[in-house]
């Protein structure tokens, strides 16, 4: 209940990154104003 099934296909298979870390998906965008805003 209260968890909504969206396609991220991220979470699970990304390693821990630092906020300001580059992120993980390759954008070459920093990990906090990328992928993890939706953390």
């Amino acid at each position: 209940a209260g968890e909504v099934s969206i396609d991220l296909p991220i979470r699970r298979s990304i390693p821990k990154v630092g906020r300001n870390e580059p992120c993980p998906c390759g954008s070459g965008k920093k990990y906090k104003n990328c992928c993890g805003r939706v953390a």
